[in-house]
């Protein structure tokens, strides 16, 4: 994401505690043309990095609008849908602000806004995210497949340690999965490597 922290000033991980999650104003975000952020894709250091900025932007702007829980709510973070539609909400308004933009787009920003704050409350309805309180989200299981687990409600103590601990997770499950995948191509140029007939025609052996 376009944020002006530079490489070597952003915090790592451990170093989280000293991190001012706090609204910090919409100029975080260098003006420039904004990247498609595809959640599934990122590697875990851009993972961390997009974390950080979108959570910039969503505590500038839950403060600026003076939006409720029931548009955005505390552990909005844990709730795929709307880390997605928040997500796409900041890209848009970094295009919208850019300077090369011309003078109209910002109100096309706010009336694509208004129809994205009706699905905010509706994926907050859905998954029943509260102000105080928070639970994983329902998921339906189709026929042949098991039950979905039981989903209970767990109290909101702390929001900033909650988003802390819940991003550290996620960047460490992805680092793991980058690990295992360039072990699995390890081992192949290893195998490769130790069979001197891989690669080569049937007719030269």
């Amino acid at each position: 994401m376009n944020d002006n922290t530079g490489p070597s000033d952003r915090p790592a991980p451990e170093e989280w505690e000293n991190e001012d999650f706090g609204p910090t104003g919409p100029d975080d975000d260098v003006p420039g043309p904004p990247r498609p952020v595809n959640w599934n894709l990122l590697l875990a250091h851009d993972l961390e990095q997009e974390w950080l900025a979108l959570n910039r932007w969503v505590e500038w702007v839950r403060r600026e609008y003076a939006l409720p829980a029931s548009v955005i709510p505390p552990l909005w973070h844990r709730h795929p849908a709307l880390k997605w539609e928040l997500s796409a909400l900041h890209l848009h308004w970094l295009a919208a602000y850019d300077p090369e933009q011309d003078a109209s787009a910002a109100i096309g920003w706010h009336r694509d806004f208004a129809a994205a704050r009706q699905r905010l409350r509706d994926w907050v309805a859905a998954s029943g995210t509260r102000l105080d309180r928070d639970r994983p989200d329902r998921q339906t299981a189709w026929p042949g497949e098991p039950p979905a687990p039981p989903v209970e409600d767990v109290p909101i103590t702390n929001r900033r340690e909650d988003f802390v601990a819940f991003v550290i997770e996620q960047v460490a499950r992805r680092k793991a999965a980058e690990d295992a995948f360039f072990a699995r191509l390890d081992d192949a140029d290893l195998d490769i490597d130790a069979d001197p007939d891989v690669g080569t025609d049937s007719e030269d052996r």
